[in-house]
């Protein structure tokens, strides 16, 4: 990534305590690699009163203490936030660090009271179960983004073939750890939350958990592969997880 790829990106003020930076419109691992090359650097390089940033689809979101960065009101926070980013577009590149995508592998158990829209999925796109479950596993998938509850994961790069609609009518209770589908994309419920994606299976990973020093375990581009086990599998990995 070079310098002429980052500095067309527009930065947008989010109040009196944020800057958007708008990396165009469109939703690929491209824009994705950029987005991570100006977080690792903002990782890499701290900077006083630069509190947080939230990584999404095709915006990096910089939350900043106004106080701190105006010099206890000597100049214009703003100006300055939006100088230390012009600086991080223009310094952060794709080395190995920043693009250097983490492989996380999550078993998931599919079908029956784990997965229980499996046939449906299957039903809507003219397929067999068995085959949902070959196409779901056989890709790796993008961590876009991290959100609507903590620690889940929006993953891009699902196979088109086992694409289904969300359902109808949300359900009002869905399990810690169930896998959905929604639309073209596919993801993983941490917590019990009311939802309504497909879901077609459940994995006995805690995804968050708010007592461990990273309390997710994926984060904004990191790669995901399911590996399907079965039922036997599920209840050793959970009563290992327990203890």
């Amino acid at each position: 990534m070079n310098r002429k790829e980052l500095l067309p990106i527009q930065l947008i003020p989010l109040g009196d305590k944020a800057v958007v930076l708008q990396f165009g419109e469109e939703v690929s691992e491209g824009t994705q690699s950029k987005i991570q090359a100006v977080a690792h650097y903002l990782d890499s390089h701290p900077t006083p009163g630069i509190l947080e940033y939230v990584p999404a689809y095709t915006t990096l979101t910089v939350y900043y203490d106004p106080w701190i960065l105006s010099e206890k009101g000597k100049k214009n926070p703003y100006d300055k936030v939006v100088g230390i980013l012009q600086s991080a577009l223009s310094k952060a590149k794709d080395d190995h660090k920043a693009n250097g995508k983490r492989l996380v592998e999550i078993p998931v158990c599919y079908g029956g009271a784990f997965g229980p829209d499996l046939e449906e999925v299957a039903e809507k796109n003219n397929l067999t179960p068995e085959k949902v479950v070959e196409l779901h596993t056989k890709k790796s998938y993008l961590v876009h983004m991290i959100g609507f509850a903590p620690g889940f994961p929006y993953l891009g790069g699902m196979d088109k073939r086992i694409a289904t609609p969300r359902k109808s009518k949300p359900r009002a209770v869905i399990p810690a750890g169930s896998v959905g589908i929604a639309g073209t994309q596919t993801g993983v419920y941490p917590l019990e939350t009311p939802g309504g994606w497909q879901l077609i299976g459940r994995t006995p990973l805690t995804l968050f958990n708010p007592e461990r020093e990273e309390p997710s375990i994926l984060k904004a581009g990191d790669q995901v592969r399911f590996i399907a086990i079965s039922e036997q599998e599920f209840k050793k990995q959970v009563k290992l997880h327990e203890h």
